[in-house]
């Protein structure tokens, strides 16, 4: 893949994906719309990249979906920031439930995409 294309893809999914991330923060507040992008966004990263290890995709599809909508979908700096903003507000327990929640979100829903991909 050249890097104009490259670039190219990098940009399309980004916005794709940054429109994405906006919509559903319309639709769901605060942390339950943080928990849903990260769960989706690495479940459709499980499936992209368990479809590029069998050969059903291909390097730019990859990319587009991947890199640039997946890193402009999901949202692993806001787990850091409302997880330290509880924390701040010594709510621990919430800090703790949300974190390691949004965690084991993202790892089922990655696991999960790989095993749909069939890889």
């Amino acid at each position: 893949m050249t890097g104009v294309v490259e670039a190219v893809a990098v940009a399309v999914g980004g916005a794709v994906g940054a429109t994405a991330r906006a919509a559903v923060g319309r639709r769901l507040e605060g942390r339950r719309s943080t928990v849903v992008v990260n769960a989706v966004g690495s479940l459709l990263l499980g499936l992209v990249t368990g479809w590029a290890a069998v050969g059903a995709v291909g390097a730019t599809v990859r990319t587009l979906v991947g890199t640039g909508f997946c890193g402009a979908f999901t949202t692993y700096s806001s787990v850091a920031v409302e997880t330290e903003s509880s924390l701040t507000d010594g709510d621990w327990q919430t800090a703790v439930v949300f974190a390691g929640g949004t965690l084991a979100a993202a790892l089922v829903g990655a696991a999960g995409g790989a095993v749909l991909a069939g890889s």
